[in-house]
């Protein structure tokens, strides 16, 4: 056995002591905490180095969401639902994705565009649950969205031999692809209970939606078929999971938004999740991994000798987060659980909204965060982003996107109407540009202005660089560039 093996066994066999010592929530390690390393984890990393950049680097007009005026905006009319005593309100409507083909372009459904969305009771946090929504294709307006409702009817959870179905409180995001043979297929985060004992457990998990069209301008949701779940990340090895976190001061657990992607004849999701025992795990001792912080030697002793008087230091010692990937098995089963595309370790706890596509050769790979999570010194609470990352393969290793991984910023007061977030980027067919999509006005601030489509811009990538197109505004909601 080499010296090295020797101490990866040692570090495993003293944070594992320190643990059974300290409890589910101890992040102390018994010996060696402070002893500095470099251990990338055969994984792509988000730095300490290029996200300390970004506070400058977002003052560019080439990474601002554009301006809206609010003036124009409507609510979703066709977003109606029921509260509590039956009565019909206008929903919330936020996080959206479209269905696509394989490649990720936005399908034909039988000549509409389809949007997934979460939408529920704006004086209800726990409605929140996927809705269809449906535009023909060539129409633009927000008043051309109609409303399917709900993918799911309450009882359709209830699958035999399912473990964790029947558990089910909240559907989170997700995305949908329109299959080779013509069958619309969801996946979205199951979400449990945030008491004991699920602790809010998040679980990957698929069905087919069946849709009809009972004439000729309206579609319907016709039931669902095969719905089940595929991944929980159970054994906390390669992804955190849920009862890791609990009891750990300020954890904040992720796994969740699976992201449907196909390369050459496989299928694969990937996820927004932590690290888990066995790639860079949180606790203290990950404070002193070089890999984290990328730049020199000299920059790492600074910004580790910085960190470690900060107010944020807790924060960092328990971020990991992670945008995960498995492979799935054509019957959408769990085939091969696979090691993180990139990791934000000592960062953040939160990269959402995973999204992958090829695109003239290239991988892109892109996540939402925000400001008020993170451990970066000039990175303000108000601060949302897109960030971004680039590789030759789906598998990486992924390089940032503009060097520092910034793709998009914007820091509007979240009561402000105008408030955008849950960005994702949308391929075309044809061309350098992709459509950005998200949401505007949070949920339940205001009685009369819902969350809603935010209106849609254009961003170009070209190579390792994107930038927003200038005056690219486009209807809410718009999927495509096509006429």
């Amino acid at each position: 056995m080499n010296i090295k093996n020797v101490i990866k066994q040692s570090t495993v066999f003293t944070l594992t002591a320190a643990l059974l010592l300290g409890g589910p929530g101890s992040l102390a390690f018994a010996k060696n905490v402070s002893a500095d390393y470099k251990e990338t984890y055969d994984t792509s990393h988000m730095t300490r180095s290029d996200m300390l950049k970004i506070p400058e680097q977002q003052k560019s007009e080439q990474f601002k969401v554009p301006q809206f005026d609010f003036s124009t905006i409507k609510n979703i009319e066709s977003a109606k639902g029921k509260d509590k005593d039956g009565n019909t309100i206008d929903l919330d409507v936020w996080d959206s994705w479209p269905l696509q083909n394989a490649d990720g372009t936005v399908a034909n459904y039988k000549g509409y565009n389809i949007n997934f969305a979460l939408a529920g009771d704006p004086k209800n946090p726990s409605d929140t649950f996927v809705h269809i929504f449906y535009q023909k294709i060539g129409d633009t307006s927000i008043d051309s969205w109609k409303s399917a409702g709900r993918a799911f009817k309450d009882t359709d959870k209830e699958v035999p031999n399912d473990a964790f179905l029947k558990d089910q409180k909240e559907e989170w995001s997700g995305s949908a692809t329109l299959t080779s043979d013509g069958e619309v297929r969801l996946f979205y985060t199951d979400r449990q209970s945030p008491n004991a004992p699920t602790y809010g457990k998040q679980i990957l998990t698929t069905a087919q939606v069946n849709l009809s069209q009972p004439t000729a301008d309206t579609l319907k949701v016709d039931g669902v078929e095969d719905q089940k779940s595929i991944f929980d990340g159970a054994d906390g090895e390669m992804y955190q999971n849920v009862l890791q976190s609990v009891g750990v001061d300020k954890d904040n657990h992720t796994f969740r938004d699976p992201h449907y992607v196909e390369e050459n004849g496989h299928k694969y999701l990937v996820f927004e999740a932590n690290t888990g025992t066995k790639d860079g795990y949180q606790g203290e001792k990950s404070l002193y991994n070089q890999a984290y912080y990328g730049s020199s030697n000299a920059f790492f002793q600074t910004e580790k000798s910085k960190l470690l008087q900060s107010p944020k230091k807790d924060y960092a010692s328990v971020a990991n987060g992670a945008l995960g990937i498995i492979e799935i098995n054509d019957d959408y089963t769990l085939k091969k659980v696979m090691k993180p595309l990139i990791t934000s370790n000592t960062i953040t706890d939160e990269i959402e909204r995973a999204n992958v596509f090829k695109m003239n050769g290239k991988w892109y790979l892109f996540t939402d965060s925000r400001g008020s999570k993170m451990t970066i010194d000039g990175v303000g609470d108000k601060d949302v982003y897109m960030l971004g990352f680039v590789a030759d393969s789906l598998t990486g290793p992924y390089k940032p996107l503009n060097k520092t991984g910034l793709v998009l910023s914007m820091d509007q007061d979240p009561m402000d109407p105008t408030f955008t977030y849950s960005h994702f980027a949308v391929p075309q067919a044809k061309g350098n540009n992709v459509v950005i999509t998200s949401y505007m006005t949070n949920r339940g601030f205001f009685a009369d202005k819902k969350s809603t489509f935010a209106p849609s811009f254009l961003m170009n990538i070209k190579g390792e660089k994107t930038s927003v197109v200038p005056n690219s505004i486009l209807p809410q909601g718009q999927l495509t560039t096509n006429k």
